[in-house]
């Protein structure tokens, strides 16, 4: 459910049509503002989402470091010097009179470190003046309170070589579902029914802008900032009817008052041979976390409750330069990054028995700090070979030093190469391959290190402060097909061979995180533009992205081959839009639906599904005295929420004692939007 939502939240401000005209130039597609006119963009986010074969990827605010981060968007040439400071919000703080063009193509070609794949460059004018852009919307579920308060808000403008940007969003969030959950023990015997409804309000409110400095130097400078609020509260309500017992009562109340920060600034400048350039990164968050559960039955017995609290402050500073020189036809770029993460948590648990006064419950590793230093160095290579290729080689080392204090002390340290090797071949202006290995060391989740508590469903999770970052060798092989009028493809296949993955681990007497030696992943990914009008169905496309893959892992329990715990099995999104031709108005569909493996405990296994999946209608008027005004309705084919698990005794290699099935239905949902310009 909560996968649908944030996509239908995201549709409302996206398009799927995409531009018809481009010309080719040194290796790069080259859309320009008059591709988009037919469509009415307002920002360059809105000519982004219209570019065939093309889908914008965030920077990850969870991957290792900037130098790691894996977005596909520069703007003038240059990286975002932020992690949790969106492409999509920068994009959609550009105004669509401020692009002079949109260039597409390999990172090979632009020769940026720290960027790989497919990317495009937005080419802006500096001639903003001062204006901005405005969106609001409301959202309707039934049972649920209306949000009447989503809103965004931007604002650019420029004073000579300085130019800036800012933004406010309001986002709230309305989820809900209910539904039968269905108890039977190991023969298949019903003993228990409940009847579930669940509840999630959140309104979230961000913070964000950004200013450039341009002098006639030629030097550049950039400082982008975010701050987002994000309080939320949940509820689980549940009505139990034991077979031959007493009728009884659960209640689980979960809330976050979460806020975080990040500023990021970069310089750069000439030096020698070259251009350096000085990034710095300060990212903060505070998660207070409260948990309540309470049982019992209606003639007063077998009562319980219990109240969960943890306080968790996290940071991330990050120090990198990147040295780029010999700016002919090879080009080299020396980056050197240093970055500082920690974690810090306090947690208490309280319990009560039979209307007792509350007791204190030890943890074990719940109140702990993590601290993670990290350096790392590595020399990057483009160059063309011959007409058809173009090459791109990076390799390195890192150097990271992992301690723990509190409920655990240790220090540990770890050095790791890494790096990467792109090989492009043009075959024409409308085929590319491009082909890829890469060494990767993943990110550690400081959590992992850490006791945690689920309440609800009464699972424990051991603390490991043994765990180790995660490698793996990945090769990728791409192939970008440009259909011309037919619209444009993009198919992938890859294949990961994984080092000390991140699963579930026996721990003492319970179970946590922890690294297995090896597990292998591959699959296949699509991501296609089909226009119609070739075939009579004027000023329309059809949108398709989907994966598949596979992967195994030797379970540490049994021995035996499985999938990774909550891999990815399929993915599929699919949208039918249709601008209708000589009118302001527009038309669509869209699907998406996806499946995971699930997931394997020591003594459960279980998998929440998604059936039949998410689909949303929407009708836009693209000129109501000069707003954009769209209708969506959401959740078409009556999704439901399924999730099913099998407990066994003493553990998995044991007998099934209990099986659960939930099935729950959340109703159709209504989003109404208008947006303009000031």
């Amino acid at each position: 459910m909560i996968r649908s939502y944030l996509l239908f939240a995201a549709s409302a401000s996206a398009f799927a049509l995409t531009a018809t005209a481009q010309t080719v130039d040194a290796g790069k597609t080259v859309f320009t503002p008059e591709d988009f006119t037919a469509y009415a963009p307002r920002t360059a986010l809105d000519m982004v989402a219209r570019i065939p074969g093309f889908s914008l990827a965030e920077d990850n605010d969870g991957s290792r470091g900037f130098g790691e981060a894996r977005g596909n968007v520069l703007i003038d040439g240059q990286r975002l010097s932020g992690k949790s400071n969106s492409a999509s919000d920068a994009l959609g703080r550009i105004q669509a009179a401020r692009v002079v063009r949109i260039e597409l193509a390999d990172a090979a070609v632009f020769g940026t470190a720290g960027v790989s794949g497919q990317i495009v460059n937005i080419i802006t004018n500096g001639e903003a003046g001062n204006s901005g852009t405005w969106a609001w919307r409301g959202r309707f579920r039934e049972n649920l309170k209306p949000g009447f308060h989503g809103f965004e808000l931007n604002w650019s403008g420029t004073d000579g070589a300085l130019s800036w940007t800012a933004g406010a969003e309001s986002e709230p969030e309305r989820g809900a579902n209910e539904g039968w959950r269905i108890i039977t023990d190991g023969a298949g015997t019903i003993t228990e029914r409940r009847a579930e409804s669940f509840k999630w309000l959140a309104d979230n409110f961000s913070l964000s802008g950004s200013l450039a400095y341009k002098p006639a130097s030629g030097a550049i400078a950039n400082l982008n900032a975010s701050l987002n609020f994000e309080p939320g509260s949940g509820k689980d309500e549940i009505k139990t009817f034991p077979v031959g017992g007493v009728e009884g009562r659960r209640f689980a109340q979960f809330s976050e008052d979460e806020w975080n920060g990040e500023i990021g600034a970069d310089y750069e400048f000439g030096l020698g041979p070259g251009r350096l350039k000085t990034i710095g990164l300060v990212r903060l968050e505070h998660s207070p976390v409260v948990d309540i559960f309470r049982r019992g039955r209606l003639d007063g017995t077998g009562l319980f409750s219990n109240i969960y609290e943890q306080t968790a402050d996290e940071g991330e500073y990050i120090l990198r330069g990147e040295y780029a020189f010999d700016r002919g036809k090879t080009g080299w770029t020396l980056s050197l990054e240093g970055a500082y993460n920690y974690l810090e948590s306090e947690a208490t648990l309280m319990e009560s028995v039979n209307g007792g006064a509350f007791q204190s419950v030890s943890l074990g590793l719940a109140n702990s700090r993590v601290e993670e230093v990290r350096s790392e160095a590595i020399l990057t290579r483009s160059w063309p070979i011959g007409e058809k290729f173009k090459a791109k080689v990076a390799g390195g080392a890192e150097y990271s030093e992992i301690s723990q204090s509190g409920d655990a002390t240790q220090v540990r340290t770890f050095t790791r190469p890494k790096g990467y090797a792109d090989l492009t071949y043009t075959h024409s202006d409308t085929l590319k391959f491009v082909a890829r290995a890469e060494r990767e060391v993943g990110q550690l989740n400081f959590f992992d290190f850490i006791s945690s508590i689920n309440l609800q469903d009464d699972r424990s999770n051991a603390g490991n402060p043994d765990i180790v970052p995660q490698q793996a060798n990945v090769f990728s092989l791409s192939v970008e097909k440009d259909l011309g009028d037919w619209g444009a493809i993009t198919v992938k296949g890859f294949a990961e061979d994984i080092e000390d993955i991140v699963d579930r681990i026996p721990i003492g007497t319970g179970e946590g995180p922890g690294n297995l030696d090896a597990a292998q992943r591959s699959g296949g990914e699509i991501d296609a533009t089909f226009k119609l009008g070739k075939i009579g169905f004027a000023g329309a496309e059809l949108k398709l992205k989907g994966e598949a893959s596979t992967s195994r892992i030797d379970d540490p329990l049994t021995g035996e081959r499985r999938r990774i715990n909550f891999d990815d099995v399929a993915f599929v999104f699919a949208e039918l839009r249709q601008d209708v031709p000589n009118t302001d108005w527009a038309w669509g569909l869209t699907f998406e639906n996806y499946r995971n493996n699930g997931f394997y405990r020591l003594s459960e296994r279980g998998q929440e599904t998604a059936v039949p999946g998410f689909a949303v209608a929407f009708a836009e008027h693209k000129d109501i005295f000069g707003l954009r005004g769209t209708l969506r309705v959401g959740n078409l084919l009556d999704q439901r929420d399924k999730f099913w698990r099998e407990l066994y005794t003493p553990d998995r290699r044991g007998a099934l004692t209990r099986r659960e099935v939930r099935d729950a239905k959340f109703g159709p949902v209504f989003v109404v939007s208008l947006s303009g310009e000031f």
